[in-house]
């Protein structure tokens, strides 16, 4: 059997609606064109997800499930992207939200292995991709937040701020086991802290061809303003105290 190039980590829990249509981008053929392995992490899923993800399985889609069992408690996603990255063989990880999708997986795939083969991009540890909202749900606030978003992101890894949003994370296994991973006791902001500590080991890199579109979902429920500021609490206390505001992060599904 090859060795993989790329794992692909997929955290997931009670995604039924949405979980096919990122696994159906994962076909044998462009698995094998890529090396790409693909792991399920799922979270204790109580709707139809753990069976969506067993018939993708089926097909070839998928590599790994892996499931969390423990009733008592609801795992936290950074838990569950730990977990799934404890099954990756390959050098390159790439954690994709569950109800995120690549635009073109061919250009995120080619994106990711040119960065890290690349010699000038070496000593990257990480890199982090523009997330935007699909054209055909894009309202105006849409593209406003996330431009604006996209520029944060870019300027904070500018300045030497590690960040990457939580909806893609293109990450070195070498520097992923060496910082230890997400903070599995992290609610919220999980992303934000992980990349601040990735940046000790070098540049965090932009691939701006590999763009993801994330679902709109949480935006339409509470708005930009809110979200804004439940984010901002949370990483101002993840940078400061180490944990986030947050307790449970709130399920939000269609």
């Amino acid at each position: 059997m090859d060795l993989a190039s790329i794992s692909f980590i997929i955290p997931v829990l009670n995604e039924q609606r949405l979980i096919m249509r990122l696994l159906e981008q994962f076909t044998p053929e462009r698995r094998k064109r890529y090396g790409i392995e693909v792991i399920v992490s799922d979270g204790g899923s109580t709707d139809g997800t753990q069976d969506i993800i067993a018939q993708a399985y089926s097909q070839g889609l998928v590599s790994v499930i892996v499931h969390h069992t423990d009733t008592t408690r609801r795992q936290t996603i950074a838990e569950g992207r730990n977990v799934g990255a404890q099954r990756a063989t390959a050098p390159i990880l790439v954690f994709i939200n569950a109800d995120t999708l690549p635009q073109n997986l061919d250009a995120l795939c080619h994106s990711i292995l040119t960065w890290a083969h690349s010699p000038a991009t070496q000593s990257s540890p990480a890199a982090a991709t523009p997330v935007h909202i699909a054209p055909e749900e894009r309202r105006c606030s849409d593209s406003i937040f996330h431009t604006s978003m996209n520029f944060y992101v870019r300027l904070l890894n500018a300045i030497g701020i590690g960040m990457g949003r939580g909806e893609c994370h293109i990450i070195r296994r070498t520097a992923f086991e060496a910082v230890g991973g997400y903070n599995p006791n992290i609610v919220a902001g999980e992303d934000f802290d992980l990349y601040r500590r990735l940046r000790q080991y070098g540049k965090i890199a932009w691939l701006p061809q590999a763009l993801v579109y994330e679902s709109p979902r949480r935006f339409r429920k509470y708005g930009y303003m809110r979200i804004m500021w439940r984010w901002s609490l949370n990483a101002l206390s993840v940078f400061i105290f180490g944990h986030s505001v947050s307790k449970e992060w709130e399920l939000i599904r269609e």
